[in-house]
């Protein structure tokens, strides 16, 4: 997972062709450690996604203008576009996390 500390870099991730996975998350966020173990896996079983974090706290001026204020959250784009969202203020299982990654490969074609 590459982390994103910029708005350059951002807007650069979104840009690509392919799907970028944003997981906004925060140090202090409990349900975002519970799902920090399972994460590499789900990452390498959808390897045509690029994932990217961004810690809420650290970026609150883009999160506020995503709506973005339950953590974790999952926002994908391709192409600059955003073609999904996951965002909640619930803990997140890995098979909801997968269900959502998987009704994305669907809208990556």
């Amino acid at each position: 997972m590459i982390t994103i500390h910029t708005r350059e870099e951002f807007d650069r991730a979104i840009q690509a062709s392919n799907i970028s996975v944003m997981l906004f998350t925060t140090k202090w966020c409990g349900d975002c450690m519970f799902i920090k173990p399972f994460m590499p896996e789900v990452e390498k079983e959808f390897e045509n996604f690029t994932f990217y974090e961004i810690d809420r706290d650290e970026m609150m001026d883009l999160a506020q203008e995503l709506e973005i204020m339950g953590i974790p959250s999952f926002v994908s784009f391709r192409n600059g576009k955003e073609i999904s969202r996951f965002v909640s203020s619930l803990r997140k299982t890995r098979q909801e996390i997968e269900d959502y990654l998987n009704q994305n490969n669907s809208l990556g074609e």
